[in-house]
């Protein structure tokens, strides 16, 4: 799909990702639903991208996406002001980094509400209208740890595997509808989520500098994927490679790493 002239939907478009995809888009959308719980960023956000173009509709929404009440909120606000959304981005997610046994229950249900729940019903609710008018993008935000567990992030990388799959599921669904679906799948990249998924008194998750994707070429990718009807954006070149490599190692060569690591810890 052609994103210029596209009204979007963005959740957690506060920061990171999501704030690099309404930055891109501000000079060839129409109209801009900034989603996130932080309003002031949200407001700063609004008044830089209106500089940019003074003719863009951008709309402040402060939704907490872990209560359902307030995406139908959301959703009513769209239908009542006659906001016709044909691109959503699901960018939202949270993650936590630590044994699932010493997790906080809390933290995990926030994780499936915002990376599961959440996605999946703004995705049911707004999917409709953009069959019926056969035009409309669907770009959920996942992870390259949606294509492996990983230990110390259990609950994250199993909720980054439901996006892939429910990803994968919808666009063959969809297909011939004029609505597309991809997956953007993002190794490490320089944001606040790692910050936000470290517990408190626990070290910062790093990895080698190569393998980092700067929050520009991530957006960047993703939205040309979009128009070029991709369904998988793995950005940069070292992460297309390992998460090649990942993907086709068979799971016991992948346990027997992990009890070798495990021994070595």
């Amino acid at each position: 799909m052609k994103l210029d002239n596209c009204s979007a939907l963005i959740t957690g478009a506060s920061a990171g990702i999501g704030r690099e995809f309404a930055r891109q888009l501000a000079t060839r959308a129409r109209t801009l639903v900034l989603v996130a719980r932080r309003e002031q960023r949200l407001n700063e956000l609004r008044d830089e991208l209106r500089n940019r173009n003074a003719h863009l509709n951008v709309h402040v929404r402060v939704v907490d996406l872990c209560d359902k009440t307030q995406i139908d909120d959301l959703i009513e606000w769209l239908e009542r002001d006659k906001i016709n959304i044909d691109f959503l981005i699901n960018n939202a997610g949270l993650g936590d980094y630590g044994s699932f046994a010493t997790s906080d229950p809390e933290r995990d249900d926030r994780i499936i509400q915002v990376n599961i729940a959440a996605l999946t019903l703004l995705t049911h609710r707004l999917l409709p209208p953009m069959v019926a008018k056969k035009r409309g993008a669907i770009l959920n935000v996942s992870s390259s740890a949606g294509f492996l567990p990983i230990p110390g992030m259990a609950v994250y990388a199993a909720s980054k595997a439901y996006a892939n799959s429910f990803s994968e599921a919808l666009r063959a669904e969809l297909r011939g509808t004029g609505v597309t679906v991809a997956a953007l799948c993002p190794g490490p990249v320089h944001t606040e989520f790692g910050d936000v998924a470290m517990r408190p008194g626990g070290q910062p998750e790093r990895g080698p500098e190569f393998v980092y994707v700067s929050v520009e070429k991530t957006a960047r990718d993703a939205l040309a994927a979009v128009e070029a009807d991709r369904p998988l954006i793995i950005p940069g070149l070292a992460m297309k490679l390992g998460m090649f490599l990942v993907r086709i190692t068979p799971m016991s060569i992948l346990r027997l790493a992990w009890r070798l690591g495990a021994k070595r810890g």
